[in-house]
């Protein structure tokens, strides 16, 4: 039981990462530079990190709801 959470969590950490680095990767291809002003790129920097870990996160966090919710749906039968 213990070991089935610690091996959960690592496969928790492990898709939050991917997904964030997905979501860096497609990011980098849209243009944000024009939406910022000159002198606030490092806080346009920023704003870009959070918002890469947001999206990454919250797509992470519903494929990994899915894979629970589809193995629950085995206590039905």
């Amino acid at each position: 039981m213990i070991q089935e959470l610690g091996v959960q969590a690592l496969i928790n950490i492990f898709s939050h990462l991917i997904f964030i680095i997905i979501t860096w990767q497609v990011i980098q291809a849209v243009r944000l530079d024009g939406i910022f002003k000159k002198d606030r790129i490092i806080e346009g920097r920023i704003l870009v990190i959070l918002i890469t870990i947001v999206i990454g996160s919250t797509v992470s966090r519903f494929f990994i709801d899915l894979i629970n919710w589809t193995q629950q749906v085995l206590y039905l039968f």
